[in-house]
């Protein structure tokens, strides 16, 4: 994956923004975790101040990737998107004081940077946007499942075969 390194604090305190579309295949971190390398991710990136002074990013990514149905095991197309807003502080500390000030649990604090990789949060922000147990609405073929339902019998029924 291409580094697009900012500035964040200069990103922010000029409302920056940036956005651009990535190919899954280049964020090796989401590749892994899909069934396969296809697809690309639109993000959006805007810089930004806080009410409280802080600076701000708000991550956007949207997006189609392969994953693989946990029930079927059949890889599926997962429609992604997301929104986060990101407020930044100079080190430890610093962020460890902003979350106190603006007690929200819906934004994160994190530690930014004069050199940080833009596409490095995309990825996170992909990455989180995915689902914990990746699975069909509804899957398409589950004459493997039905099979394997069919053989199986009740443990009850076991105990009333050993009864006789």
């Amino acid at each position: 994956m291409t580094a697009f390194v900012i500035d964040a604090f200069e990103f922010c305190r000029t409302n920056g923004t940036r956005d651009g579309v990535t190919p899954v295949a280049d964020m090796t971190r989401l590749a892994k975790e899909t069934a396969d390398a296809s697809g690309e991710i639109t993000w959006k990136a805007e810089g930004g101040t806080s009410k409280h002074g802080f600076p701000q990013l708000r991550l956007s990514t949207k997006g189609t990737v392969q994953l693989v149905c946990q029930r079927c095991m059949q890889p599926f197309a997962h429609e992604l998107e997301s929104s986060t807003l990101l407020m930044l502080g100079k080190d430890d500390a610093n962020a460890d004081e902003i979350e106190e000030i603006i007690d929200d649990e819906t934004i994160d604090v994190i530690v930014g940077a004069r050199e940080m990789d833009l596409m490095y949060l995309v990825e996170d922000e992909a990455l989180l946007a995915l689902p914990h147990t990746a699975k069909h609405e509804e899957c398409p073929d589950t004459s493997l499942l039905d099979s394997l339902k069919s053989d199986a019998q009740s443990p009850f029924a076991g105990l009333k075969n050993l009864k006789k």
